[in-house]
């Protein structure tokens, strides 16, 4: 690996983790990274004061939102491989960590077949992070010996296979699932989990106006719907959330409900 300060070591591609929003779980190398590259091409969900860091860059934003692209990937990939060509230092700045759901693998690819030389920083992944914010231990020694990361939505999820993903003992984080909730929650109880399994949704991590908040999996959709969650959004599913500092939002509208007297449906 290359020293990043060297001057010489120039036309290259450094993919950087930007974590999951708060500038201060950047690592110290993403940092240096940041402070010496030319070109800075980054995600839109970055926030404004990690892209701060490189006040020398030329930005280039290749944001992403759900069916709507700034540029298709392999646009990304030649405009990296282009501005490295010049004898650039490129930092490709991706959310969380580059190889979790963040196409990390194909841009590496895509510079290793143009010849040029490339590495890795990698960040603390949104599920990570958010689990640390909400006290939500991914695994625990009573609770859960596994866990999976799964996206929500990446092929559709008929084409995904998830049995035996989540249950008890088990934690299964989803990834960009806000959106296919009430489908998510339909498949897994179709796949036998038992429809009374804790969830936790943890919106906007590490950033201001975050918030930590569980129900049961038959619940998800509609709680989804009911509290307006926006993405950038994890959803857990397992008995360790439990343990998280989420409230309890099946419990609030039962509370409502037998107050006002009336089904909340």
């Amino acid at each position: 690996m290359a020293s990043l300060l060297d001057p010489l070591s120039r036309g290259r591609v450094i993919l950087v983790g930007a974590g999951p929003g708060d500038p201060g779980l950047l690592t110290v190398r993403a940092v240096e990274a940041l402070k010496i590259c030319d070109v800075l091409v980054h995600d839109g969900l970055v926030d404004d004061r990690v892209l701060d860091l490189a006040p020398q860059a030329h930005r280039i934003s290749v944001a992403k939102r759900r069916s709507k692209h700034t540029l298709p990937q392999e646009s990304i990939n030649a405009l990296i491989v282009a501005h490295v060509k010049t004898g650039a230092v490129v930092v490709r700045l991706k959310g969380g960590d580059p190889f979790i759901f963040g196409r990390g693998g194909e841009e590496v690819e895509a510079v290793r077949e143009a010849g040029l030389p490339v590495e890795v920083i990698p960040g603390v992944s949104a599920a990570l992070g958010a689990a640390a914010e909400a006290m939500l231990p991914l695994t625990h020694r009573d609770w859960s010996s596994a866990v999976s990361f799964v996206a929500g939505q990446c092929k559709g999820l008929t084409d995904q296979d998830w049995s035996g993903l989540a249950g008890k003992g088990r934690t299964l984080v989803i990834y960009m699932g806000v959106a296919t909730a009430s489908a998510i929650a339909d498949k897994l109880m179709a796949d036998g989990v038992a429809p009374d399994m804790p969830v936790a949704v943890l919106e906007r991590a590490t950033l201001e106006g975050h918030r930590a908040i569980r129900t049961l999996l038959a619940d998800l959709g509609p709680m989804v719907e009911r509290e307006d969650v926006q993405s950038p959004a994890i959803i857990v599913v397992g008995e360790v959330t439990l343990l998280a500092d989420a409230e309890d939002k099946l419990a609030r509208w039962a509370r409502t409900a037998e107050t006002l007297g009336e089904d909340p449906a």
